[in-house]
């Protein structure tokens, strides 16, 4: 039904879908010399599902914040982080060489052997992005009111949100003490 080059290119389209504001069909036309294809919705999301769990990838836009939203609850999401580390890392002292840093959006967080965290916001995908030494790279996109005064920060591949996986990797750090990340702004309490 498609040529392969139609396939290239529509599974790229797909890829990169979050380049687009909005991704709903793809008709390609009839030129002279040209193949015909059109393509619908349904065949779409059969392109841009997620191979390991066979469900479709649906990634409308890239954000439903606005700018100046988007910084007011960054900030709010960070300096919670940043608070909540440093409380935790001054009353465990089971961690040696661990140190925080928190500069201009990035916030470092080094516990030693255990490895480093970075989680740093990326304005102009609107976005956080988390550096894991446990379950590597993610990025994180900003569900909830358009307002941001609720919501949370979730992977959309897997659908677990920031603070989630924040307080999965490190209870198995921090396993003397108990650690509540979800409480935080933005946590998904």
């Amino acid at each position: 039904m498609f040529s392969r080059l139609s396939r290239f290119a529509i599974r790229n389209v797909c890829r990169n879908q979050r380049n687009f504001k909005y991704i709903t069909t793809l008709t390609c036309r009839k030129l002279p010399r040209q193949i015909v294809a059109t393509y619908n919705v349904q065949q779409q999301r059969s392109y841009c599902s997620n191979k390991n769990t066979k469900q479709p990838t649906e990634h409308v836009v890239d954000s439903i914040l606005d700018h100046a939203t988007y910084e007011r609850v960054c900030v709010e999401t960070l300096d919670g982080l940043n608070d909540y580390f440093e409380k935790l890392l001054e009353s465990v002292e089971a961690i040696p060489d661990s140190d925080l840093e928190y500069s201009d959006g990035v916030l470092t967080v080094k516990l030693g052997k255990h490895g480093t965290y970075v989680i740093n916001r990326q304005t102009p995908n609107r976005q956080i992005w988390l550096s894991s030494p446990t379950s590597g790279p993610k990025r994180y996109d900003f569900v909830g009111e358009a307002s941001g005064v609720s919501g949370k920060w979730v992977y959309r591949h897997t659908g677990q949100s920031l603070h989630a996986l924040l307080q999965e990797e490190l209870q198995k750090i921090f396993n003397t003490q108990k650690v509540e990340f979800e409480d935080l702004p933005y946590g998904g309490r």
